[in-house]
């Protein structure tokens, strides 16, 4: 930066404040670095999600010092399973690393939590700041700041570093030239929110087939999957997601799906037009690195920016957090760095990181999902895996990516294969 250049108005801007922005510019404050946390919404505000957190996530909870007792969470001590004929409680393995609970609380005040302990730690948090496009540095073409829209009104805003935490859309990432992978898979999911007798079910439910009864009387199997989350405030979160591995990616009307599907849940469930709390909504959901490299001139990408979902159970809050953290640890260590080739060298570094920790398992995650997707493949791993509860357990730690280190036999093949799958 030039020595004419206005002076900075902190060590690094995080634009959004999700999960993941939230998440980084807390361990950044805690770093002792100054941070502007950008966020173009003002709290409280809706986020399509199926608001259950597994393991991974209350373990970041944890870290950041969220009180999981207050009110308004409530655990989950498992997944249900419900598919081919089967219906299979498995509890969340009971491991070093990660508590043996989930929980569940909604995106409506979950963000408004995490942007909190951001705030507490000393980042500075701005809402209705919307981020309109990256300020260069003209001789490197380096990220120096960012040019943005507060109240309407434009502002600029200057920093040494800029983490792009906005989300699937990313405008920032674009502005830089990072376009997303067409070799990656996409989700989609769609959920919206029921008043129910279920909503303090101590078990996240997932269905494994999804059966909707068209119009000449006939049932036809769907290409999807369906969750039921108690919330347990009087609703249930309710929705389904489908991934773009499947031909019939395209050609369906989600929303209408969902309320097909619904329909043929047991009326004392509750599920019915009537009940609804709010709208259907839909959100994308990208998977295994989909946008990439995490690291370029400037600018630090973390959670669904850089496609961080687990492509297996399309968990992103975890890896938001994750990510985030991990971004967090990188940047201090580069910001305190003697010179700038330094500071560089560390910030290359850092998708190799991304890559070490989880590039083995995403893909991985690619070969299962493009497997799925395939007619006949779902339904059989359904009707031949469910009646086998030790088989379950395994697929529940690979598909929540749960496992110790040094763990049992299972926890070791799945770190194995992980490690011996190439990351790309």
């Amino acid at each position: 930066m030039s020595e004419s250049a206005p002076a900075l108005d902190a060590d690094v801007i995080v634009v959004g404040a999700g999960p993941a922005g939230s998440t980084t510019a807390y361990h950044l404050a805690r770093s002792g670095l100054d941070v502007l946390l950008l966020e173009k919404t003002r709290f409280p505000r809706e986020k399509v999600c199926g608001d259950g957190l597994t393991p991974r996530a209350v373990k970041e909870l944890i870290d950041m010092g969220v009180d999981i007792d207050a009110p308004g969470w409530i655990r989950n001590k498992g997944l249900r399973v419900i598919g081919g004929g089967h219906r299979l409680e498995l509890p969340w393995p009971e491991l070093s690393s990660y508590p043996d609970f989930g929980l569940v609380r909604t995106r409506l005040d979950f963000d408004k939590i995490l942007a909190d302990r951001a705030e507490a730690a000393g980042a500075r948090l701005l809402q209705g700041v919307n981020v309109t496009g990256p300020v260069l540095d003209l001789r490197s073409g380096h990220i120096i700041g960012v040019t943005a829209k507060r109240d309407g009104e434009p502002v600029t805003y200057r920093s040494r570093l800029v983490v792009a935490a906005d989300g699937n859309s990313t405008r920032l990432s674009l502005s830089m030239g990072l376009h997303r992978r067409e070799d990656r898979p996409m989700g989609v999911a769609v959920r919206t929110y029921f008043t129910s007798p279920r909503h303090d079910d101590d078990y996240l439910e997932s269905w494994l087939e999804l059966w909707d009864t068209g119009d000449d009387g006939r049932a036809r199997l769907l290409p999807g999957y369906g969750w039921i989350f108690g919330v347990g405030d009087g609703t249930s979160n309710v929705g389904l997601g489908l991934l773009n591995t499947s031909e019939s990616f395209q050609n369906l009307d989600y929303r209408d799906l969902l309320r097909r599907w619904v329909k043929n849940m047991p009326a004392e469930w509750g599920y019915t037009e009537e009940n609804m709390t709010g709208p259907v909504r839909g959100a994308a959901l990208p998977m295994a690195f989909n946008r990439q490299p995490h690291y370029t001139k400037g600018l630090v990408l973390v959670g669904d920016a850089g496609g961080m979902i687990n492509p297996f159970n399309g968990e992103g809050i975890a890896y938001a957090m994750e990510t985030g953290r991990i971004a967090a640890r990188t940047v201090a260590a580069a910001l305190a760095a003697a010179t700038p080739a330094q500071r560089e060298r560390l910030l290359r570094a850092y998708p190799l990181v991304l890559k070490d920790h989880y590039g083995g398992y995403f893909t991985l995650g690619r070969l299962f999902v493009e497997a799925i997707g395939k007619p006949g493949v779902m339904g059989f791993l359904t009707r031949h895996g469910l009646p086998h509860p030790t088989l379950m357990r395994f697929a529940l730690k690979l598909l929540a990516n749960l496992t110790d280190r040094r763990g049992d036999v299972s926890d070791r093949l799945i770190n194995a294969l992980s490690k011996v799958t190439p990351p790309a």
